[in-house]
């Protein structure tokens, strides 16, 4: 009895699965952002306002540091420029120290970037008092 109930339930199953098509196409379809490209000024602007925010905490001077380092691309000395402002005007000598740290990681096996980050932003930090990872002697692991 059992058997009987089972084979008719076996072939109802395979008559509902025959019913349906054998291939069903996949329709393709890509879904690519149409929205507004973001040009490199307004991308240096956006985190340069973000940096220079009067009110900036810790918490987003560190969350913005690790957003932008995130980024597939060194930033560009006016964005770390704005950034050691916030450093300063936090009192927080060791996040700049991680930036600049931050920035010569970044630059991986390209030697020139680096110096030329330090050099763009020697006036901001002589002016600010910031050493850079060399001359404090931290560098070297």
């Amino acid at each position: 009895m059992f058997r009987a109930a089972v084979r008719l339930s076996v072939s109802g199953v395979r008559s509902l699965t025959r019913t349906q098509p054998r291939c069903q196409a996949v329709l393709a379809s890509r879904c690519y952002s149409h929205g507004k490209q973001e040009t490199d000024e307004e991308f240096d602007a956006r985190w340069v306002t973000y940096f220079n925010k009067p009110d900036i905490d810790a918490w987003e001077l560190r969350k913005g540091m690790n957003t932008l380092i995130g980024y597939d691309l060194v930033p560009e000395p006016k964005i770390l420029e704005a950034a050691l402002r916030a450093c300063r005007r936090l009192n927080d000598f060791a996040s700049a120290i991680r930036i600049l740290e931050a920035v010569k990681d970044k630059a991986g096996p390209h030697k020139d970037i680096y110096p030329y980050v330090i050099q763009e932003l020697r006036p901001t930090l002589d002016e600010l008092g910031i050493s850079t990872p060399e001359e404090l002697g931290i560098d070297k692991a």
